[in-house]
């Protein structure tokens, strides 16, 4: 819900846990103070702020957005909330970030699509960090200060300038999703798919929406079929450049258990004709949340039997392991990604976090694996028949799949079923 500064100058949310008021603001209203003392959530996204007051009075504030606004630098102003756990300035025009600005209770970072050359050695500090957004910047490198922020679960280095990912960054114990597309140290492949013009594409209903873009039910007289079609938004995404999730698709390859890609769409955006998936298919899981942070969310009356969930994890496990074989690193690998039948099959969808990399290094498939254990995670805890010897065998691959030292995790064409 959106409020005015009109509401908020007549005293109408007085007690307010949460705000969010987008009215072009050029300065940060004085009238906000009010709420110091109930204020958990601000969302001040979507204005024309430069700077911020010092807000160490706003002891509740729990989640701070900034988002498209005109900071050039992030304001030192958020070190005395001390309950502040996640805040976004995503598309500033940031190239400052100094040392030590930032609360300790700091766990999601949000700084996609700005200017940062460099990030402050004191974000090793920020312990309690799980989630950080910072595609879209210019960073060349990360202070190896960060190999302590051993919590580190989600990170986002898509479209930088890295010329080499840290080794450290590949021994964090809890880090499990992990994109460096269109960085000068990632492989650049691209496919000779055939291309269809948009003229020859009918589009019809649409199907869903994510991050990169939206997916309609199409026709066209080039196919026999429905198809579906993916046209992308725009050139970078929170996970980095849609090109790079368009080759990522291109070069992914058939298998049973990845939606197959037909051809790429001539288009003002870009866009892919990929094979359409029958209504039977639901998503698997939805998105993380605010409390959940990394870990997806689930309706809460699902449930699964352990012949399911082995259904589940075989299919994705094979499509997975495909990936790796072409040296595809998923890096997105999450419920709200499947689709799945509630029968006999699942698909493993949505490349916007997929990275190239060299076929053979394994350090890169073993993040992959660590996300797959905690997908089974997540449906195991929801299993119908806890007491089934399949049920227990599938809870030892979880464990083995999860275990803090990523060489001890087993590859994905280990494991055994």
């Amino acid at each position: 819900m959106i409020h005015t500064l009109e509401e908020l100058r007549s005293g109408k949310l007085e007690g307010s846990k949460q705000l969010k008021i987008q009215e072009r603001l050029l300065e940060f209203p004085e009238e906000l103070f009010s709420l110091c003392d109930s204020l958990e959530l601000l969302d001040l996204s979507g204005n024309l702020l430069s700077d911020l007051p010092d807000l160490s009075r706003f002891k509740k504030l729990k989640i701070a957005f900034f988002s498209q606004n005109r900071f050039e630098k992030i304001p030192d102003v958020f070190k005395a909330c001390s309950n502040l756990y996640m805040l976004g300035f995503k598309s500033n025009a940031i190239t400052v970030f100094d040392e030590d600005i930032l609360p300790l209770s700091i766990s999601w970072l949000i700084l996609t699509e700005n200017r940062l050359t460099a990030l402050p050695l004191s974000i090793g500090k920020l312990h309690k960090l799980q989630k950080f957004a910072v595609a879209g910047n210019r960073l060349k490198s990360l202070p190896n200060s960060m190999k302590e922020c051993k919590n580190l679960e989600l990170l986002r280095l898509s479209a930088n300038k890295l010329e080499e990912i840290p080794e450290w960054l590949f021994t964090l114990p809890k880090l499990a999703w992990f994109a460096f597309s269109g960085n000068p140290c990632s492989i650049s492949k691209e496919s000779s798919l055939k291309v269809v013009a948009y003229k020859d594409i009918e589009l019809d209903t649409l199907l869903g929406e994510g991050a990169s873009g939206k997916i309609y039910r199409a026709h066209s007289p080039l196919f026999k079929s429905l198809v579906a079609v993916k046209l992308f938004k725009g050139a970078v995404t929170s996970d980095g450049y849609a090109k790079d999730e368009m080759n990522a698709c291109m070069m992914a390859g058939e298998h049973p258990n990845l939606i197959k890609v037909l051809a790429r769409l001539e288009h003002k955006h870009l866009g892919l004709i990929l094979e359409y998936i029958s209504k039977e298919y639901i998503t698997l899981g939805n998105p993380p949340n605010f409390e959940t942070c990394t870990r997806d969310t689930y309706e809460e009356d699902s449930s699964f039997t352990s012949k399911e969930i082995l259904v589940i994890a075989k299919s994705i496990a094979g499509a997975a392991g495909h990936l790796h074989s072409k040296g595809i690193v998923h890096g997105d690998l999450y419920a709200h990604n499947i689709l799945y039948n509630q029968k006999d099959n699942a698909y493993l969808g949505d490349f916007g976090a997929a990275s190239f990399y060299d076929v053979g290094s394994e350090k890169h498939e073993r993040l992959d694996v660590l996300a797959y254990g905690h997908l089974l995670e997540d449906l195991l805890t929801r299993c119908l028949d806890r007491e089934s010897k399949l049920y227990k065998n599938l809870v030892v691959l979880q464990e083995r799949c999860q275990v803090h030292d990523p060489k001890n995790r087993p590859l994905f064409c280990e494991m055994e079923f």
